[in-house]
């Protein structure tokens, strides 16, 4: 049985004068370029719903020593005032492309959530591509989606397939008021011509009997197919639920049913290795801390390896029992990253607050 191992970690950013300024640092994202360099996009801001929150990039040649280099898009006056949160991707053709959210800020004593209704505010899905190498973006273009819906979640990366077609995750939201007229449900929605238009779509989590979120939910490609996994969250309860898995042979139909994967957790990211395994890291939820574990994942059973804590800094999982929107806003570590590097290790991404300040982690996972 294969075990895994922290073998190095520091950090890719950390606000360097905390005396001076409030920056805290979320929700990251980890590439590599074609000359095997790596870049790190992430979210900067006074505070995770602040005015100032934008997404940064920075960069290294040994996955070790990380220098930022600055804002993917550029800050643009608008009426009402605009934040965003941008998801990356290396393709293969060359390009870096991001898809994210740009929120409407009509009002500054507000943040981007409803503390009453969960409700996301006025949001644009955007999209937005660097032709060399991230040094620059070209201007966030809209994202119209194939299926109705006022708000998204677009919390994870867009994903290249191995025919070429590109898929975004997504999750429906509640609008302002706290209205979603087509009920919870995840998807990805597919595009054919390099993400210029998003013409078709896939159901990969389906909560509109049940009313069940299924928040940021990874999608990979996996044995000829597509393996999606999702933490669950039951808004009536106020609960996150044992986390789910589905596996589809292909695009050309919806997810079936979810099945348990035998563990309870937040924020999973999910990385193919050979012989049908999977390497998982995870917020768990009945334990501190980020988590990592092998699994075997075949006839729609989740087979697991044992676990190890990567980071165990700060108490886990959605804890208030009357706001989600309060315990989301008020989590303290999650959104890991996972590559593969050429020894075969892996280099693992997280967001995490130590000493009060919320930074990006980075750690060496080795597989023996």
């Amino acid at each position: 049985m294969s075990r895994l191992s922290i073998l190095n970690s520091s950090w890719v950013y950390q606000n360097p004068k905390p005396h001076l300024r409030a920056i805290h640092a979320f929700h990251p994202c980890l590439n590599r370029l074609p000359d095997g360099s790596w870049i790190a996009t992430f979210d900067l801001g006074q505070g995770v719903e602040s005015l100032d929150y934008h997404t940064v990039l920075a960069r290294s040649a040994d996955a070790e020593t990380w220098q930022l280099q600055g804002p993917i898009l550029p800050a643009s006056p608008s009426i009402p005032p605009t934040t965003h949160s941008v998801r990356t991707a290396a393709l293969s053709d060359g390009r870096l492309v991001g898809f994210g959210a740009r929120f409407y800020r009509e009002d500054p004593e507000e943040g981007i959530l409803n503390r009453e209704t969960m409700g996301l505010c006025r949001t644009d899905l955007i999209w937005t591509e660097s032709h060399d190498h991230g040094l620059s973006w070209s201007d966030p273009q809209p994202v119209t989606l194939p299926v109705a819906g006022e708000a998204w979640e677009a919390s994870h990366n867009p994903l290249e397939l191995p025919d070429g077609t590109l898929a975004l995750p997504v999750a429906a939201w509640r609008n302002w008021d706290g209205k979603l007229p087509d009920g919870e449900q995840s998807l990805i929605a597919l595009s054919h011509d390099g993400g210029r238009t998003w013409p078709e779509f896939r159901r990969t989590f389906d909560g509109r009997k049940t009313g069940l979120i299924h928040w940021e939910q990874c999608v990979i490609p996996f044995a000829d197919g597509l393996l999606a996994v999702a933490w669950v969250y039951d808004p009536a309860s106020h609960r996150s639920l044992p986390s789910v898995f589905s596996i589809a042979p292909d695009t050309s139909n919806n997810f079936p049913p979810s099945q348990p994967m035998g563990f309870h957790a937040e924020t999973c990211e999910i990385l193919a290795l050979e012989n049908k395994q999977v390497l998982a890291v995870y917020r768990r939820v009945d334990q501190p801390g980020l988590w990592a574990e092998m699994a075997t994942v075949e006839d729609d059973r989740w087979i697991r390896h044992p676990a190890i804590p990567l980071w165990q800094g700060a108490q886990s999982g959605m804890h208030s029992l009357t706001n989600a929107t309060e315990a989301v806003s008020g989590l303290k570590f999650g959104s890991p990253s996972l590559k593969r590097m050429d020894d075969g290790t892996v280099l693992v991404l997280f967001w995490c607050q130590e000493d009060g300040i919320s930074g990006i982690r980075w750690l060496k996972l080795g597989i023996s």
